[in-house]
């Protein structure tokens, strides 16, 4: 997870089409696995993913940013207004 100043950008895999919108975990490499119910399907998935991680991080929509991979399911977000530890802390993971 890189940061600077009140941003993070934060990897995450995306499962498409899964019964309900969740945040599952992290995985071994650090990445932060999220399934969506939505289809890969003219960026449903993206705004999926990024309406769940907003609402996790109690952060407006515009605050979490695709920076890499519109088309693939391992992306990198960027979390805008929070610090990693902040992050980490509303989504009850361990530093």
């Amino acid at each position: 997870m890189a940061t600077r100043p009140r941003a993070v950008r934060l990897p995450v895999k995306v499962i498409p089409r899964a019964p309900r919108d969740e945040i599952v975990g992290v995985m071994t490499d650090g990445t932060l696995k999220v399934r969506v119910a939505a289809a890969p399907v003219d960026g449903a998935a993206n705004r999926a993913v990024q309406r769940v991680l907003a609402r996790a991080l109690s952060l407006n929509l515009k605050n979490v940013e695709i920076v890499r991979g519109e088309t693939a399911r391992r992306k990198l977000l960027r979390v805008n207004g929070l610090t990693a530890t902040e992050v980490h802390a509303r989504l009850g993971l361990t530093v």
